[in-house]
């Protein structure tokens, strides 16, 4: 679905920087370079952006708002 707000395991913010993570793989860079430039240090916070899934495309047609 959307990216988790915080971090599972320690709470640190991290949905702010999403966009920008996006953008910059765009432009072709790895995860490690991408992660690098938003300043995704530790390794909890950065496995939260690595192990998303964007899902929603795949639930929005069956969303309650389709009728």
């Amino acid at each position: 679905m959307i990216i988790p707000v915080r971090c599972f395991s320690c709470g640190g913010v991290v949905a702010h920087k999403w966009e920008e993570f996006q953008r910059i793989l765009s432009e072709g860079k790895t995860d490690a370079e991408a992660l690098d430039e938003v300043g995704l240090k530790r390794y909890c916070c950065r496995r939260m952006y690595v192990g998303h899934l964007d899902l929603v495309h795949e639930v929005a047609p069956f969303s309650a708002a389709r009728n």
